[in-house]
């Protein structure tokens, strides 16, 4: 019979070391933050002006 009752603790993961970037990769980290902001942007404009549109309108006449 085992005396260890519940759950077993998860092993720690081990430290991880700041990378260091040099000068190209830091300007395509920031080229990549550009993009993706720039998206973000574009998402939200393009949710706005699907709900503010008029869309179809139905006629309550047949």
């Amino acid at each position: 019979m085992s005396k260890q009752g519940g759950k077993a603790k998860p092993l720690k993961a081990p430290k991880v070391d700041k990378k260091e970037y040099d000068e190209s990769d830091l300007a395509y980290l920031q080229k990549k933050k550009d993009e993706e902001k720039a998206l973000k942007e574009l998402k939200a404009k393009a949710q706005k002006g699907a709900i503010g549109g008029s869309g179809l309108k139905k006629s309550g006449k047949k």
